[in-house]
Parts: C-alpha cells; structure tokens; sequence
C-alpha cells in the first residue's frame, strides 16, 4: 500500500487545480476518498446490540435495562 497522494492547495467544493498531483490523480479516474463517520457506525454497532440481547438467556430482572448506560 502506497501513501495518500494529498492536494497541494486548499480543497473548495470540489474545484481541481492545475498541477496538484491528487487533482490529477482524480482526474485520471481515481475514486475520491471516503471518510467513516464514526457516529453513525457507533449508533449502527449499539442498536445491533439492544437488538441481538436476549433477556432469558442472561437473566435479566423483570425490569430490562439493557442498552440504558
């Protein structure tokens, strides 16, 4: 795996600058990159969680309280 090829200037919406090696790079077809967001897979993870919790199988009380912390 090589390193990230970065913009030699200041990225506004998307403008291509001449001569910047990752505007070239895109211009040749490179996929833009793509950011994870952290918060949306974090919400994703715990309501797979409260989903898949299973209450006679770790004995809750009457009262479940699993996922509230």
């Amino acid at each position: 795996m090589h390193a990230a090829t970065k913009h030699t200037h200041a990225v506004v919406f998307g403008r291509k600058v001449d001569g910047c090696p990752r505007c070239i790079e895109l211009a040749f077809g490179m996929p833009a990159r793509q950011w994870r967001n952290q918060r949306v897979s974090a919400a994703a993870q715990r309501l797979a969680d409260i989903r898949a919790h299973d209450c006679k199988a770790t004995r809750c009380m009457p009262i479940c309280t699993f996922g509230d912390w």
